[in-house]
């Protein structure tokens, strides 16, 4: 599984012209399920999304997580986060998993996410639906978390 983190003052959802969720702030965390992931990507990443210290301290150091300064995360499926474009103009998503395997881990994901930040401080898109996702990154702060099962 693989995260796209970014530090937010805020971020917000719509879908279909009305406004579903938006964050104060928090972590905007675009989602992507690999083929292959399993149960145990979905909490690890979850956790180190959680454990991320980005979030300045009284000298600007990023030593707080998202955690610590009790934010809110705003989660969206974003399967194009495994896209290839090694080859032709026009990028492959070969690497994602299928819809069904993606849903269930996102929804896993964020379910491991409530528990480590609070059933009330995550929030989230619909998954497979076109979204229009707003966001004031705060820094820019922008990192990639990649779960263990990407690196074997």
């Amino acid at each position: 599984m693989r995260a796209l983190i970014q530090r937010a003052k805020q971020a917000s959802v719509t879908i279909g012209g009305k406004t579903h969720n938006h964050i104060g702030s928090g972590l905007l965390i675009l989602l992507a399920v690999r083929k292959g992931d399993a149960e145990e990507d979905a909490e690890y990443l979850a956790r180190r999304c959680a454990d991320a210290r980005i979030f300045g301290d009284d000298q600007g150091k990023m030593n707080h997580s998202v955690k610590n300064i009790h934010g809110s995360a705003l989660v969206i499926s974003q399967f194009t986060l495994y896209a290839d474009t090694r080859k032709g103009n026009r990028p492959s998503f070969s690497e994602s998993a299928s819809p069904e395997d993606g849903e269930r881990l996102y929804n896993l994901f964020v379910r491991h996410l409530r528990i480590h930040l609070g059933e009330s401080k995550v929030c989230t898109g619909v998954f497979g639906t076109m979204m229009d996702v707003g966001l004031i990154n705060d820094g820019p702060v922008t990192i990639m978390i990649d779960s263990k099962s990407s690196y074997s």
